[in-house]
């Protein structure tokens, strides 16, 4: 829960920033790579070195007129510490807990105000990043300097308002002297109270908060600050912090965070084989991006008593069902079970799963319900442990079913049309519920998917009518892809290509979405969640037509079979159509393989890295999504990347010699292993596999390999081979295979061969 970091000027949603802006506090929680509003920040500390004649109201309060440039180049940073220099030559040094943050603040032996003598002041302000804060209260003790205090704080992508609390103790120095301020002026008063400005619950600009003095510290000009934080009281922000931080020894505490991550990184084994620095750095930067969120706030929930845990900071599960929690499941199977759980306790108190969720609040969400993925991926991948599976398809069931008052913020809206139209209408009547009435093609391919893991999870509980009705509409994508739509671009040149997800309205006639808006060839930031946005979000319809990751083999018939699909996937990586920066472009990285061809998705890979993905402040290419594109480079670089929801692996091969995973339920050890290994990158397509010992010849893996343990062993070279290419090799989808591949045919029977599952008839609603 507690991430403590400096928080800057700049781009600051998760609080600081290498773009060179200046500092105006360090706080205690944060979320990591998000991008809209900043979140929480929540009461900032900020020091300095004295104030000029010692005077305390000389001294800086409000963040404008505190903002202090950084040093540059004294930033250094590490799994469990974080330090920088300011101009006033002051050196925080930054570390946590749990739910407590440490900082040890060096001071300037002569400070370099003038006027000033070294007798440090440290404020704490009420207040938060994203400037929401509506009404607060701080104390602060005369007799030990203690400040507590709490305030009530807007989220950053979402709706309604939470409260935190903390708790901040000194040592190092003498206390001098203590009080609060408001505005820029400071007093020796010992409480204040602050309150909204006339609108309940409406934010306050007004600076407010408590400070402390001290007198020359005691040894090398050091001072420590511990912040307990809790959502419940400042009591137990108070005890959270005598409980984990009991003597504020510094290192002690650094060793410990320290530790921490080397336990998680450790299921982690890499042959690194010769490879660069920048490609291990991006990696392991990726492994460690991904375990930031969601975080464990488990005792902290003020909103219901409940023995089951409770995760926070789910942004959004539209980003993370993708790559996040598989990884996670990879890496952390009990982590992952725990997250699953509070979802799950989160459905039981608040009536839907979130597919967004933030500082207890509801988060906005993007298109479907994509909790429903993360659900089934988790049952079809053991993480089973004390999950009550009956709850789990019981939520599923009402995300499908049960429109909810404001699908802006969970399940699912238009449900009516959505049952008996099959798809999603532009300018929809919705009678059951309100939502922003935009990305009707994103939310028809969504729910598409959204229903066929409900029937996955069906079939494995035994709801044989449940299960054939959600196959059924599993298949609502078709009804969206008009045949007859052309793609132009902006000059007018045709793209060669023919046939698109496209807006149908209520009485089935078709409207109309230029394939490349919203792509970065044309409007690229029209189709954002906003009553004005696209009919697809955050993408164009060129890519959300690549998105059936349960019926690939009728899509790569619908758009003419392999060749046709092979020439229009390479366009939409090749064209500059396709933004990596945002999820939706993951897959279809990958989704050579379902025509046979996976060294071509390799040869993506090493185009997008380290390109894209690598050391550099910009070696992100979007924001990172509380860890989606560190997932992304990682699972990728480990050659494995997943069609989350379905118990697949797509293979490419590992960018190291060897990587190795040890699985946390079982104990046993999963080895890829390159032969022929190039650290250039030259040798990077599959020749021939085999798995212990013997030929394989499948370009996908399941789960099963991580649970049970084994070694897989590629041939690499640098030409593409036969491997994997045959029909029988490509991943298991609904639609057909072999000759009907070609045709776009098919049926009951051949959903049967390719996933096991009981034959029935699939009649699809409509035409294509």
């Amino acid at each position: 829960m507690a991430k403590a970091g400096p928080d800057v000027s700049g781009e600051n949603q998760g609080g600081f920033a290498s773009d060179g802006s200046s500092i105006w506090g360090f706080s205690h929680m944060h979320d990591s790579g998000t991008g809209g509003s900043p979140s929480l920040g929540n009461f900032p500390i900020f020091p300095q070195a004295g104030c000029p004649n010692d005077d305390i109201n000389a001294c800086n309060y409000t963040q404008w007129e505190r903002l202090i440039p950084r040093v540059n180049g004294t930033a250094s940073a590490r799994p469990g510490y974080f330090a920088i220099t300011l101009e006033s030559q002051i050196h925080a040094e930054m570390t946590v807990t749990n739910r407590t943050a440490l900082y040890r603040f060096t001071f300037p032996e002569i400070p370099t105000t003038s006027n000033t003598t070294l007798s440090p002041l440290i404020l704490v302000e009420l207040s938060d990043l994203p400037q929401t804060r509506s009404d607060g209260n701080i104390t602060v003790d005369i007799n030990n300097g203690r400040i507590t205090g709490s305030g009530r704080f807007m989220p950053s992508f979402g709706i309604g308002t939470y409260k935190s609390y903390f708790c901040a103790d000194f040592d190092g120095a003498e206390l001098k002297d203590a009080g609060v301020f408001a505005n820029s002026r400071a007093g020796r008063t010992k409480s204040l109270k602050v309150a909204s400005e006339g609108i309940e619950n409406s934010p306050s600009e007004r600076p407010a908060g408590g400070w402390v003095q001290f007198k020359k510290p005691d040894k090398n000009n050091q001072i420590q600050v511990r912040v307990g934080m809790s959502f419940i009281s400042e009591a137990q922000a108070c005890s959270n912090a005598e409980k984990e931080i009991p003597n504020n020894d510094f290192d002690a505490v650094v060793d410990a965070a320290a530790q921490a991550w080397k336990d998680k990184f450790s299921v982690i084994t890499v042959e690194a084989g010769g490879v660069s620095e920048v490609l291990l750095t991006t990696f392991w930067s990726g492994v460690y991006r991904s375990m930031i969120s969601p975080q464990d706030y488990t005792g902290e929930n003020p909103l219901w008593q409940s023995d089951e845990p409770y995760y926070d900071s789910f942004y959004c599960i539209w980003d993370s069902f993708r790559s996040i929690h598989p990884l996670i499941t990879l890496l952390d199977p009990h982590s992952q079970t725990l997250m699953v759980r509070s979802l799950l306790d989160i459905y039981k108190h608040e009536g839907y799963l979130p597919d967004c969720r933030m500082s207890f609040c509801k988060g906005f969400t993007q298109g479907g319900s994509n909790a429903d993925i993360v659900i089934v991926d988790a049952y079809l991948k053991n993480i089973t442990e004390s999950i009550d599976w009956t709850v789990a398809y019981e939520a599923l069931v009402r995300d499908a079913e049960v429109e909810a008052p404001n699908w802006d913020v969970e399940g699912r809206g238009g449900l009516e049309s959505w049952k008996n139209l099959g798809y999603i209408p532009t300018e929809n009547l919705d009678l059951l519920g309100v939502g922003t009435e935009t990305r009707s093609i994103s939310r028809t391919v969504e729910y598409a998917y959204n229903d066929f893991v409900i029937a996955t999870l069906a079939q494995a509980l035994g709801h044989t009518d449940d299960y054939a009705k959600y196959l059924t509409r599993s298949g609502n994508w078709h009804n969206m892809f008009n045949p007859d739509t052309r793609s132009l671009l902006v000059n007018g040149t045709d793209t060669g290509f023919t046939g698109f997800l496209q807006p149908r309205y209520m009485n089935g006639t078709w409207g109309t979405q230029d394939p490349i808006f919203c792509s970065p060839l044309l409007d690229f930031t029209a189709c954002y969640l906003n009553p004005s946005g696209g009919e697809t979000y955050e993408g164009p319809v060129w890519l959300y037509t690549f998105f059936a990751p349960a019926d690939m083999a009728t899509l790569v018939g619908v758009l003419g079979g392999r060749a046709a699909f092979l020439a229009r996937l390479d366009w939409l990586h090749d064209s500059g159509i396709l933004y990596m920066g945002d999820e939706q472009a993951f897959l279809t990285v990958f989704l050579y393989h379902y025509a046979g061809r996976p060294a071509r998705s390799a040869q993506r890979l090493h185009g997008y890295i380290p390109a894209l993905f690598n050391d550099t402040v910009n070696g992100i290419p979007g924001n990172d999504d509380s860890g989606a594109m560190g997932s992304f480079v990682a699972l990728a670089m480990l050659g494995v990347f997943p069609n989350a929801g379905q118990d697949v692996y797509f293979i490419t091969p590992p960018f190291f010699e060897a990587v190795a995973i040890r699985n946390g339920q079982t104990g046993k050890t999963a080895t890829i292993r390159n032969v022929n290994f190039d650290p250039s990158g030259v040798n990077v397509f599959v020749q021939s596999a085999t798995l212990d010992g013997r030929p394989y010849t499948r370009n996908w893996l399941q789960h099963s390999f991580f649970l049970e343990g084994g070694t897989l062993e590629l041939t690499l070279g640098p030409s593409e081979s036969k491997w994997g290419t045959r029909e029988e090799d490509v991943p298991p989808s609904l639609g057909p295979f072999g000759r009907a591949n070609e045709t776009g045919t098919g049926g009951g029977d051949t959903v049967a061969r390719r996933w096991g599952m009981p034959k029935f008839d699939m009649p699809f609603r409509g035409s294509w």
